[in-house]
C-alpha cells in the first residue's frame, strides 16, 4: 500500500454523486412573447452565492417579497426550449407556477429530495408523491 493512504481493511461502499440539479412540470406553463407555453425544465441547487446576491438588488430591498423572482431566476437552469431563463422570465409567470416553483426551491435545498409526505382527503391515509417531473394534483 502507498505511503500516506488508509486502507480500513473493509472495502468502502460506493457513495452516489451528489445529484445537483432536479427536473420539474410547471401547472400551468411559462407562455413566452410568441405564445409558446413552457413547462419542463430544471432548477439546480442554490448556492450561498446565489441567496446573497439578491439581497443587494435594488428591486429586492424595496420589495422583499421580490427576492424569490430573483432567486429563482438564478437556479432555473432550463425552461421549455428557451434560450435563458432570468428574473424577467420569473417575473412573468403565473402565480401558481411561482407558488410550485418556490416550494420546490424548499423541498431540494432545505430538505434535499423532491418528495412530499401528503394525506388523501378521503381516507386520511399518509403517503409520500414525487414532486420533480409531476404537475401539481398529479401522481
Amino acid at each position: 500500500m502507498p505511503a500516506g493512504t488508509f486502507d480500513g481493511g473493509a472495502e468502502q461502499p460506493r457513495q452516489e454523486p451528489l445529484r445537483t440539479e432536479f427536473e420539474f412540470e410547471l401547472p400551468r406553463g411559462y407562455v413566452d412573447e410568441s405564445g409558446t407555453v413552457h413547462r419542463r425544465g430544471a432548477m439546480r441547487l442554490a448556492t450561498a452565492r446565489d441567496e446573497l446576491v439578491p439581497l443587494r438588488d435594488v428591486r429586492v430591498r424595496e420589495n422583499p417579497a421580490y427576492l424569490s423572482v430573483v432567486l429563482l431566476g438564478r437556479v432555473i437552469t432550463r425552461l421549455g426550449s428557451l434560450p435563458s431563463v432570468h428574473d424577467g422570465t420569473v417575473e412573468n409567470m403565473f402565480a401558481s407556477d411561482l407558488a410550485f416553483l418556490q416550494d420546490f426551491y424548499r423541498q431540494i435545498n432545505a430538505e434535499g429530495h423532491t418528495r412530499a409526505a401528503v394525506a388523501c382527503p378521503h381516507c386520511e391515509e399518509s403517503f409520500e408523491v414525487e414532486l420533480a417531473g409531476s404537475r401539481l394534483g398529479e401522481s
